[in-house]
């Protein structure tokens, strides 16, 4: 079960493929981490969803992460008496705190932490961007607007406020009860919606409490001006389109896509690219050429992994819809080209001699000789920063604790599989080479290049880099060169 791919697939577990037989299936087509979205379904749908990718990880023999996305503070309208209103360019009306069903002049806005964001002349976006208004005067109660572009109002429609900092926590009551159930289960990574500063990610670190890997999702404007501060609490990143395409203009979103892996992979956090990567398939068996040739651009940047939503989740080809996505990603790395582009954007090194131990492995692993690197690893910190520099062999992390090997299966290039604990600088080398063998990652007499760290078993303390040869002979020991 080893990848014939560097980037990574995370694909959306509802409907159409919680079933263990689908779930399996999807993993043997290359799915690495399945999301569980709390936005939808039932706690014990997620359970049994858990269940699924934990019973095709021990049938696949290969580690599968499971991320749980909490679905974050919706800010919504209230209702209105005739459930919709009709509007044009022009029109004015009041937003406030009335319950009372809205018409033509007014609708309630339950949201008091809004009006108090709200300057005059600020932009208000409703129903995912279809609605622009234009706020006039208002004060802590109330606002008045003038509809911009639009032509119909109604019920319970999404509000967003891309100029303003929204003062309401991340993390709503539904989130902090849907978080506690899902690290109770055992989830391996936690995503956090509409992030807007550091503070967020350090309330969810601190509630997490090491339970699993945290996700910052960049989908509001104001993370991207507090990105590098977000990136100082985050295991991981996505790039969440969908709600930044709200909130940002059309040509801004791919220059913030850039900025978003950029910024991560200096840090040598994994990045996720979501939303619509292949979202014709929800109802159609092929995707679109523009559709595959944005999966291809996230590869050509060295996104970590490409996330697939409804298509997988609701559509009626997720099976296919991953067999593509694969199929994508594959040739992009076997062209030509996409070497030199992984290869043009290291990260600088930190003052840490890891850093440097690292840099100095992926240099020696550029020999055509080295069938692959071997990374004895506890918490992921050395892999990470192995992936960081694009090392186009293969890597084997090896990790005796299975939350790394699960946490791992998000990061580029990364085969983590579960090993003991070497015990001896002699046990290094025969574990790093009987394992590249056992998992076909190395024939014999091929270089296996190591890194490893004394006292072993200590976080973050790689500083032994060694090659070695497969030996000839299963029972042969390995050659120490």
């Amino acid at each position: 079960m080893n990848r014939a791919r560097r980037a990574r697939i995370v694909a959306t577990l509802g409907p159409a493929s919680r079933a263990p037989g689908t779930v399996k299936a999807l993993a043997q087509a290359g799915v690495d981490v399945f999301r569980l979205n709390f936005s939808h379904g039932t706690h014990e749908d997620h359970a049994a969803a858990l269940k699924a990718v934990r019973g095709a990880e021990l049938a696949l023999q290969r580690p599968l992460g499971v991320l749980a996305d909490l679905q974050g503070p919706k800010l919504r309208l209230g209702r209105f008496r005739d459930v919709e209103i009709a509007v044009k360019p022009g029109h004015t009306m009041r937003f406030d705190l009335d319950p009372t069903p809205g018409d033509e002049t007014r609708v309630q806005m339950p949201h008091p932490e809004i009006f108090k964001a709200l300057r005059t002349g600020m932009s208000l976006l409703i129903d995912d961007g279809r609605i622009r208004l234009r706020v006039g005067q208002r004060a802590d109660d109330w606002a008045d607007v003038t509809v911009e572009s639009g032509s119909k109002l109604s019920d319970r429609k999404g509000v967003a406020v891309p100029e303003a900092v929204i003062p309401v926590s991340a993390l709503t009551p539904k989130d902090r009860e849907d978080l506690a159930f899902a690290l109770r289960i055992g989830v391996d990574w936690v995503a956090l919606s509409f992030v807007q500063k550091a503070e967020d990610m350090a309330e969810l670190k601190r509630l997490v409490g090491g339970k699993a890997a945290c996700l910052a999702k960049i989908e509001k404007p104001q993370a991207l001006n507090d990105l590098d501060s977000i990136l100082d609490y985050c295991d991981g990143v996505m790039v969440a389109r969908g709600d930044l395409g709200v909130e940002l203009d059309p040509e801004e979103v791919p220059v913030a896509q850039k900025k978003i892996l950029r910024a991560a992979r200096q840090r040598g956090v994994p990045a996720i690219v979501a939303t619509q990567m292949l979202e014709s398939m929800t109802a159609s068996p092929a995707p679109t050429r523009a559709e595959a040739s944005d999966v291809a651009n996230a590869v050509y940047e060295g996104a970590d992994a490409l996330m697939l939503s409804a298509e997988t989740a609701s559509g009626a080809y997720p099976l296919e819809t991953v067999e593509i996505m694969n199929r994508i990603i594959e040739r992009v790395e076997r062209d030509p080209l996409w070497p030199g582009l992984m290869d043009a954007d290291h990260a600088g090194m930190d003052i840490d001699d890891v850093d440097a131990l690292v840099a100095a492995a992926r240099k020696a692993a550029e020999a055509q000789s080295t069938a692959c690197m071997v990374v004895f690893t506890t918490l992921g910190g050395t892999a990470r920063r192995m992936s960081r520099e694009r090392p186009l062999q293969p890597v084997l992390a090896l990790t005796p604790n299975p939350d790394t090997a699960r946490r791992l299966s998000l990061v580029w290039g990364l085969e983590p599989r579960l090993g003991k604990e070497p015990a001896s600088l002699e046990d290094v080398t025969e574990d790093a080479v009987q394992s590249a063998m056992k998992f076909g990652l190395a024939e014999p007499g091929q270089r296996v290049l190591i890194l490893a760290g004394t006292p072993f078993g200590a976080p973050g303390a790689a500083n032994l880099l060694r090659l070695a040869h497969a030996p000839a002979r299963a029972t042969k020991r390995a050659r120490k060169t």
